[in-house]
C-alpha cells in the first residue's frame, strides 16, 4: 500500500496515499481498534452539511479568506452528498466527545478543498483543517449539533414517511372491515362483540400517534449547540456565529433549525435526544403490540384463532412442508426489542454528561440512528408485505360471534347482573348457547333474546 506522510503537533504519520483523511484520523484509527461498528453514513453526511453551513456563516462574517471559500464549500457539499463516505473509517467506540470524527471531517474536507485548488493531499495549504474547516467551532459543540441534525433528518425523511404508509394500510383495513362483527377479547378470554374494523382502527390510531410523538419532540431537536465551542461560552467563535450558522442550516435543509439559547445545556446534556429515543421506544412498544395481535388473530390455520388469513410470503418450515409462518411480524418484533435495548443504552450514555460535556456522544447517536432505520425499514415491509395482504376469515368470525357466551352481557339492563350471571354459568357448564340457557331458565323467550342480544346492536353505547 502506498502511503504519504502527514504531520500534526505530535509528529509525522503514514497515511494511505489515496485516502483524504489525515494524521489525526490515522492516529485514531490505529488507536481505537474496538469492534466493527462504524458511525453510519447518515451521520457522515450530516457532518458535511454542518461544515457547509459553518463555512457559509464564517464567510458572511468575514472569517474566511475569500480565495478558499468556494473550494471549502464545494468540498463540504460533496461530503454531505455521500461522495466521501469511504473516507470516514472510525468506529463508534472512540473518544466520547466525537472529536476523532470531527477531526476526520476537517481533514477530509481540507484535503478535498486543497485538491480542488490544485494542491496535493496532505499539504494543509491553503485550506487548513482546523484554522478554516473548523473555524469558530470545536468538537464539543459541533458533534452535538450534528447529532441533532442527523436525528431530525432521519426522523423527518425516513421514519415519518414509513409510519404514514403503515398507517394508511391499517386505516384502509379498518374502513373496509367496519361491518365485520367479531368477538373481542380481554384477559385472553371472550368478551363482548366489536368489529374487525374497530380492532384495526385501534392499530391505525397507535401508528398515527407515533407520528404525533415524533413531531412533538422536533422543536427541542431543532435547537443547536453550535457556537458554544469548547464549554458553552462561545470562546473563539465570532459574535453572531451561532445564529448565522442556524440560519444557513435552515436554508440548506428547509427545516427550522435555531441556535440553542443555552449552549451549556446543549453540550453538557442531551435530554432532547433521550426524549427522541423515548419516543422511539414507545413506537416500538406500539408496533410490538400490533405485530403480536396480528400473529395471534392469524394463528392456525386449523388449531388457532384463525380469524385472519395472513398472506403467504413464500417461506416455509424446514421440516413441515407447506407450513406458513408470520415471518414479517416476527421480524418486526425483533426490531422492536432491539429498539427497546437501544433506548436503555441511550439513557445510560446520556447520563454520562458531567459538568460541561457529555462523553458518550457517539454511542447515543449510533443507537438513535439504528433505531430510526430499523423501525422505518420494518414498518415499511410489515405494512406493504403483510398488512396489505391480510384477509378476514369471515366464517370463523361469524361462528365465534354466534357461539359467544358473552353476548348475554347485553341483557344486564333488562335482567340485572345476577340473573345474567346465572345464564352465563348454565351455558358454560352445559356447553349450550346463552340463548338456550336464558330460555331454559324462563327468563326470556327465544324471540326476546334475539331482540335484546343482537350482536349488531352491541357495538356502541345504548341509545
Amino acid at each position: 500500500m502506498q502511503t504519504r506522510q502527514e504531520r500534526d503537533a505530535f509528529g509525522t504519520v503514514e497515511v494511505p496515499a489515496d485516502r483524504y483523511w489525515g494524521a489525526q484520523t490515522q492516529r485514531a484509527l490505529n488507536l481505537f481498534r474496538i469492534g466493527r461498528e462504524k458511525l453510519p453514513p447518515a451521520l457522515t453526511r450530516a457532518i458535511g452539511l454542518q461544515k457547509l453551513a459553518a463555512a457559509r456563516a464564517n464567510a458572511k462574517l468575514g472569517e474566511l479568506p475569500p480565495d478558499i471559500v468556494e473550494a471549502l464549500q464545494q468540498a463540504a457539499r460533496e461530503v454531505s452528498e455521500g461522495r466521501f463516505d469511504d473516507h470516514f473509517p472510525l468506529p463508534v467506540w472512540q473518544i466520547g466527545s466525537g472529536t476523532a470524527t470531527n477531526m476526520n471531517a476537517n481533514e477530509v474536507i481540507a484535503n478535498r478543498a486543497n485538491e480542488i485548488l490544485g494542491q496535493p493531499l496532505g499539504t494543509k495549504k491553503p485550506v487548513h483543517p482546523n484554522d478554516h474547516v473548523n473555524r469558530g467551532q470545536s468538537s464539543n459543540d459541533t458533534f452535538p449539533t450534528v447529532m441533532h441534525i442527523v436525528t431530525v433528518l432521519e426522523l423527518q425523511h425516513r421514519l415519518v414517511p414509513a409510519l404514514k404508509t403503515l398507517h394508511g394500510h391499517l386505516a384502509a383495513k379498518a374502513q373496509a372491515w367496519a361491518d365485520i362483527v367479531k368477538v373481542a377479547r380481554t384477559h385472553l378470554q371472550d368478551a363482548t362483540p366489536m368489529t374487525l374494523g374497530q380492532g384495526f382502527g385501534a392499530m391505525a390510531r397507535q401508528v398515527e400517534l407515533a407520528v404525533v410523538r415524533i413531531e412533538a419532540v422536533l422543536p427541542r431537536l431543532y435547537m443547536l449547540a453550535q457556537g458554544g465551542t469548547a464549554v458553552g461560552t462561545g470562546l473563539n467563535a465570532k459574535a453572531g456565529f451561532d445564529t448565522a450558522f442556524a440560519a444557513e442550516l435552515a436554508e440548506l435543509t428547509g427545516l427550522p433549525f435555531v441556535a440553542n439559547p443555552n449552549k451549556f445545556e446543549g453540550m453538557g446534556a442531551h435530554d432532547a435526544l433521550v426524549e427522541a429515543s423515548g419516543e422511539l421506544n414507545t413506537i416500538a412498544v406500539s408496533l410490538a403490540k400490533i405485530a403480536n395481535d396480528i400473529r395471534f388473530l392469524g394463528s392456525g390455520p386449523r388449531a388457532g384463532l384463525a380469524e385472519l388469513v395472513l398472506p403467504h410470503d413464500g417461506l416455509t418450515s424446514s421440516i413441515m412442508p407447506g407450513k406458513r409462518n408470520p415471518t414479517l411480524a416476527e421480524a418486526l418484533l425483533q426490531v422492536c426489542y432491539q429498539v427497546m435495548g437501544n433506548h436503555v443504552a441511550v439513557t445510560h450514555a446520556a447520563a454520562a454528561g458531567h459538568f460541561e460535556l457529555n462523553v458518550a456522544k457517539p454511542v447515543i447517536v449510533r443507537n438513535l440512528l439504528e433505531s430510526i432505520a430499523l423501525l422505518a425499514d420494518a414498518a415499511t415491509v410489515f405494512g406493504d408485505e403483510m398488512i396489505a395482504g391480510i384477509e378476514p376469515n369471515r366464517a370463523t368470525l361469524q361462528r365465534n360471534v354466534e357461539h359467544s357466551i358473552m353476548l348475554a352481557t347485553a341483557l344486564n339492563p333488562h335482567l340485572g347482573y345476577d340473573r345474567v350471571a346465572q345464564i352465563v354459568n348454565k351455558a358454560f357448564a352445559e356447553g349450550t348457547s346463552p340463548k338456550e340457557a336464558a330460555v331454559a331458565l324462563g327468563f326470556l323467550t327465544a324471540e326476546e333474546y334475539d331482540r335484546l342480544a343482537d350482536p349488531k346492536t352491541m357495538l356502541g353505547p345504548r341509545p
